[in-house]
């Protein structure tokens, strides 16, 4: 997930560089959310993961 938020990203600074800025907000705008799934997710695993057993 993180790995496609930095895509996105690279792809908006280089769109951004070009002069394409509706693709480079666009992009820009996928990365952004993607990050934030990222986080969401990241800190639910983290959460999560330090649950002890349940008996």
């Amino acid at each position: 997930m993180l790995g496609w938020a930095l895509t996105f990203l690279v792809i908006a600074l280089i769109a951004a560089a070009l002069g394409f800025g509706g693709l480079a907000g666009t992009a820009a705008m996928v990365a952004k959310v993607l990050f934030v799934v990222f986080l969401v997710l990241f800190v639910l695993g983290l959460v999560m993961g330090r649950r002890g057993p349940t008996v």
